[in-house]
């Protein structure tokens, strides 16, 4: 395959966790890469760990009058984009009645409304092409009910009815677009989480028909299965990740 034929993904929030595996899955598969977060650092290292068909650019999502550019800079530098996944998310816990306003406009806005904007601009240049995949990352949190999530839980939400009136404006035109909502995956963060509230860690097992937790690299490998032609006919839909958590009892 030569270089100029590689699709070309862009995986916001692809210097840690989910959307790292993600970026680590597409290059594996010859897939160039281009991998956005705030942390420089994070994508350095990732860019070293990923190799030559991994590139990153640093930028905040949340600042939406630059993602036209950054869009722009992408396919300047690298060419036409074939691959969208909009990975970067936030989450705060806190009680419902102590969020602020502010608090909940921040994560609407980093969840919601900058995957509208990347994903509008990034659209404009699939169009061009009439192709294109577009795969965002949902949540359980979107399936049922969590305490204290109260926004987090409103922006994927949000983002499942976005992800299925995409599909159904855009697929006429080439373009499809998935969601993935993945269950308990594991991190340090989640590990460190549930080890400290054994309650907790009880209820998410107790629910798990696998009875484990999964991998980011299952996601991965979903949306990776989201990008090819095995998945062709496939279009708004919202797949759970989730070891059957999500129709557990």
């Amino acid at each position: 395959m030569t270089a100029t034929k590689r699709k070309l993904a862009i995986v916001t929030g692809g210097g840690s966790g989910i959307g790292l595996a993600i970026a680590e899955k597409f290059v594996q598969e010859g897939i160039r890469v281009v991998i956005t977060g705030r942390n420089q650092e994070r994508l350095d290292a990732a860019v070293q760990q990923l190799g030559a068909l991994c590139h990153a650019i640093p930028c905040d999502l949340t600042q939406l009058a630059s993602i036209p550019a950054l869009v722009q800079s992408v396919i300047d530098q690298h060419g036409p984009i074939d691959i969208l996944v909009n990975n970067a998310g936030t989450n705060m816990k806190k009680d419902f009645t102590e969020v602020t306003d502010d608090e909940f406009q921040q994560v609407i806005l980093t969840n919601l409304t900058a995957v509208f904007t990347m994903s509008r601009e990034v659209v404009k240049n699939m169009l061009q092409q009439e192709a294109g995949c577009i795969i965002n990352i949902s949540s359980m949190a979107a399936q049922y009910g969590l305490p204290k999530v109260i926004a987090y839980s409103a922006s994927k939400t949000a983002i499942d009815g976005m992800t299925r009136a995409m599909a159904v404006e855009l697929s006429p035109k080439g373009i499809r677009i998935n969601a993935i909502a993945p269950g308990f995956i594991y991190s340090d963060m989640t590990a460190k989480a549930l080890d400290s509230d054994p309650e907790r860690k009880a209820k998410v097992f107790g629910r798990t028909p696998m009875g484990t937790m999964g991998q980011p690299a299952d996601v991965a490998g979903a949306a990776y299965f989201l990008t090819t032609d095995a998945a062709k006919f496939i279009t708004g839909v919202v797949l759970p990740v989730d070891g059957g958590n999500s129709i557990g009892f």
